[in-house]
């Protein structure tokens, strides 16, 4: 089975956080909660209107990743993720400043996934769900929401 995008945001968050020094007994939470909130962005940006198209932008290199709304969602999202670990500001700040990077590096992971000629909606949801669309819209939906939630 492919990769979804999950297990490449972990990927992206992993190899771009090396060089930042975060204490060893929250790293795992730190590095948890910025995958999380890059996936989050996505999930909660899906669900609003005009959502996918930003999605669809964003992830195909139409929008650069430092003047998307869903970095600056994904970085909200990772400031109250963090908020109370103790991190310094300068740590906190360094690793946020991660997300346009990790981002920038999904372009290109939303591709013609169903084989019908261009990237669309089930594209997108495919991609989220790891290459499971069983269900249509409403299962692809549950399912992107459900490994959020589980986190």
């Amino acid at each position: 089975m492919a990769l979804s995008i999950s297990d490449i945001i972990m990927q992206q968050v992993n190899s771009s956080a090396g060089k930042i020094d975060i204490p060893s007994s929250i790293r795992s939470t730190v590095l948890s909660g910025l995958s999380d909130s890059i996936l989050g962005s996505l999930t909660q940006t899906a669900a609003k209107s005009g959502g996918i198209d930003q999605i669809k932008s964003l992830l195909t290199g139409g929008t650069k990743a430092a003047s998307s709304p869903i970095t600056a969602l994904a970085g909200s999202i990772f400031a109250k993720k963090i908020s109370g670990l103790g991190l310094t500001k300068d740590t906190g700040n360094a690793v946020s400043a991660l997300i346009p990077g990790i981002l920038g590096n999904l372009s290109g992971f939303i591709k013609d996934r169903d084989g019908d000629g261009d990237v669309d909606l089930n594209d997108i949801l495919i991609s989220l769900t790891g290459g499971n669309s069983g269900g249509g819209l409403l299962g692809a939906a549950g399912s992107i929401l459900g490994k959020f939630l589980k986190k």
